[in-house]
């Protein structure tokens, strides 16, 4: 194996770890959803929510292979920042139910993970 099949096979495995890490947080931020929804249910209405996302992902994909394709950045950069996005955004929805439902030092504590 040369070196650059080492380093392509290290870059795999670094952007399989972010995909995983993005997983994970997409699924604590979609439980934060799901209790905001309980207590402010205007916000996620089906409408709402399909226009939202469709845009977004219509908007994403478009930047992401725009750059990509020019070469401002790489599949790895790409994973890491859309990782460390997404649990940014679990940390939002985190303090966002501390707020709800009293957290910390509060009754009830809801911890994402």
């Amino acid at each position: 194996m040369s070196e650059q099949d080492d380093a392509h096979a290290v870059e795999d495995a670094a952007i399989l770890e972010c995909q995983r890490r993005y997983r994970a947080a997409l699924h604590a931020m979609q439980t934060g959803v799901a209790y905001v929804r309980e207590h402010q249910p205007g916000e996620t209405t089906p409408k709402h929510l399909r226009v939202g996302v469709n845009s977004a992902l219509v908007e994403h994909g478009v930047l992401v292979d725009l750059l990509v394709g020019k070469g401002i950045l790489n599949w790895l950069e790409y994973y890491q920042a859309l990782a460390d996005g997404m649990e940014a955004e679990v940390d939002r929805y985190q303090a966002r139910l501390d707020d709800i439902y009293g957290g910390q030092g509060g009754e009830v504590r809801v911890k994402l993970a």
